[in-house]
């Protein structure tokens, strides 16, 4: 049996408000990846493949942890200050504070889908490309690692469970900083085993560290 390992980067600069302000990790999030490095070099785990994807915040993570990754822009995240703001120009719903994103991340994600509004990349183009690179780490006794954001966990979420864009974005909504999925690969098929674990950071002097954004 494979395994597909996705990690989401550690926290970035939530304060930002736009991609490029965005792209960097917080001093948590530096934290965040050391932790899981930590954690994974002591339980032992090892991969035939490392990936990452090119974004800074991505890059920053995968150095924390300790590890060498090979490049894979395909693993790069939707552009999402872009979608939020065609969403305000097609339909006048503004960009959200913190506290507003369960309600905008449906929304965003109904429109991007039904092809109303459009980011750097259409709905179907992203998703494409988010199948194309797990069809590629789909290889029964191949374990791959994926450093990745949110929105990619996401979309693999959508292709193992067949989620519509309403689910999409409530599974969207939970996922931590340096969260673990897992999906077995058994017969050709991506078997989901894990969602949202922070195991690294589950001690009593780390709850500060559960960040969402």
């Amino acid at each position: 049996m494979g395994e597909i390992v996705l990690v989401r980067h550690g926290q970035a600069n939530s304060h930002a408000d736009n991609e490029d302000d965005y792209d960097r990790l917080s001093d948590l999030g530096h934290q965040q990846s050391r932790w899981l490095g930590d954690w994974l070099r002591d339980r032992g785990e090892r991969f035939d493949a490392v990936l990452s994807g090119s974004l800074r915040r991505h890059r920053e993570t995968a150095a924390g942890m300790g590890i060498e990754a090979t490049i894979d822009e395909r693993l790069n995240e939707m552009d999402y200050f872009n979608l939020g703001r065609a969403l305000e120009n097609t339909h006048g719903v503004p960009m959200p504070d913190a506290d507003g994103f369960p309600d905008h991340v449906p929304q965003v994600m109904r429109a991007w889908h039904a092809a109303e509004i459009q980011g750097n990349l259409s709905f179907a183009t992203f998703e494409a490309r988010i199948t194309s690179v797990l069809l590629d780490a789909s290889e029964e006794g191949r374990r791959t690692l994926c450093i990745t954001s949110g929105g990619v966990i996401g979309m693999a979420l959508r292709h193992v469970l067949d989620l519509d864009p309403t689910r999409l974005s409530q599974v969207l909504l939970p996922i931590r900083n340096t969260s673990i999925h897992r999906f077995h690969i058994r017969r050709g098929q991506m078997l989901m085993a894990g969602f949202n674990a922070t195991p690294h950071l589950d001690r009593d002097d780390r709850a500060h560290a559960l960040t969402h954004y």
